[in-house]
């Protein structure tokens, strides 16, 4: 399984393009491959024949890493691979034949002395045993399901194969060993009458849910709110709209005037266009909005590069197209990866008058942009009158980006907002 990301740690086969036996060459498409942000498309890098398929259509959660198929270079060879497996765990149940050329990163060479090493080593308690870094649990599907079934805990057990990844042969060896405990009843009856469908997690969702989670617990957010009057920006919008539907480009939305006056500000206040790092901030020189899009397979974060450099028109062109492939789910990773600071709109398409974002990491910033409203509200002459106002909340990392710095960004967006001819002058 290659890594097709710089987040991806395993992956799913959508379908294979090729069948056993095809002949492949560079830059034809073997298989789809559904990453933790998009479905692509995996070439094969020399010529060759597809002698075996090890990962099959609908195949989830294979590590990267993990053989999938194997290319050997003649057609005379694939017959040597007809009846090869590849047991539990990723290994091989028999020695490959020569000339094997399998789709993997190149294992280590003296795996027969770690293994040695290994089984000479003192064998601590399994409570004490770490599985993975981070607490984090590698083992097969068949492990999991068997460990599932008989209550066992995975983090009790050592793996045994690539990488001290858990198999089957483990979960089977803890059972056999009459250390397993058994199932515990819940101290109340559960409510039998609900009723319930267990939707599963696409492969965005949980790389979604990670990060997000990762963010809220080790970024220090503060938020800033201010309302912003866009009469102005209204009126403005209304007759580029015009000039648009005459030459049959695009309209211009009301977050595209967010978007280049965040890129705007982002120049004006460039501590804002920052990420973190434990010895040093990095601040950027190129201006990159990403731009929260919500879709069936989760939710994506596509990127308007230079967007402080592009004009209204071509902003809302970059945002038509980029949210478009996010709804197939066909975004490339230069479409998502590279974005400096983030923007959400909850309130054109859902109406949400305010809200609070979750930083998007590894930027210091991302901006929750609410509804327009009108309010009543009193003017020079000391009578009343009405304006629309825009909420938006700046949710900053404060290791990255004081209270005075937020507040100066939003400053300068605002001052952008209410005068938006600055934006296209």
């Amino acid at each position: 399984m290659p890594s097709l990301s710089p987040t991806m740690t395993q992956g799913n086969i959508a379908k294979w393009r090729k069948r056993e036996g095809d002949q492949v060459a560079p830059g034809d498409v073997l298989c789809e491959i559904e990453t933790d942000k998009a479905t692509l498309e995996m070439e094969a890098m020399e010529e060759g024949f597809l002698a075996k398929i090890l990962c099959g259509d609908g195949s989830k959660d294979i590590p990267v890493g993990q053989p999938i198929a194997i290319v050997v270079e003649s057609e005379e060879e694939i017959a040597e691979f007809k009846d090869y497996k590849v047991a539990a765990g990723g290994a091989s149940s028999s020695s490959p034949p020569k000339k094997e050329a399998a789709l993997k990163e190149e294992a280590p060479k003296d795996e027969s002395a770690k293994s040695s090493s290994n089984q000479s080593a003192p064998e601590l308690p399994k409570s004490e045993q770490t599985v993975s870094a981070n607490d984090r649990v590698f083992a097969s599907p068949a492990a999991r399901k068997i460990a599932e079934e008989n209550n066992v805990s995975l983090t009790n057990l050592q793996g045994t194969g690539p990488n001290r990844r858990i198999i089957e042969a483990d979960v089977e060896e803890f059972l056999g060993s009459g250390t397993a405990v058994a199932p515990q009843k819940p101290s109340e009856k559960p409510i039998q009458s609900l009723d319930f469908t267990d939707i599963p997690n696409t492969q965005i969702r949980r790389i979604t849910a990670q990060r997000l989670l990762l963010s809220k617990q080790t970024i220090p957010h503060y938020y800033l709110t201010v309302d912003t009057q866009v009469d102005s920006l209204l009126a403005l919008r209304s007759k580029l709209n015009n000039l648009q539907e005459a030459s049959s480009g695009k309209r211009i939305s009301i977050n595209d005037f967010v978007l280049k006056a965040a890129a705007m500000a982002l120049r004006k206040v460039p501590e804002c266009n920052s990420s973190w790092n434990d010895d040093y901030i990095r601040q950027f020189h190129n201006v990159n909005i990403s731009v929260a899009v919500q879709t069936d397979f989760g939710l994506l974060v596509p990127v308007v590069r230079d967007a402080d450099k592009k004009g209204l028109a071509a902003i809302a062109d970059d945002v038509k197209t980029l949210a478009d492939k996010a709804k197939k789910n066909s975004l490339k990773p230069t479409d998502y990866e590279g974005g400096t600071f983030t923007v959400s709109n909850l309130g054109g398409p859902f109406g949400v008058k305010q809200f609070c974002a979750i930083i998007n990491p590894p930027q210091a910033c991302i901006l929750a942009v609410g509804t327009t409203d009108k309010r009543v509200v009193r003017d020079l002459d000391g009578g009343f009158t009405t304006s629309t106002y825009m909420s938006v909340t700046l949710s900053c990392d404060h290791r990255v980006v004081d209270g005075a710095i937020g507040a100066r960004w939003l400053g300068a967006f605002k001052s952008y907002i209410e005068d938006p001819v600055t934006l296209i002058l």
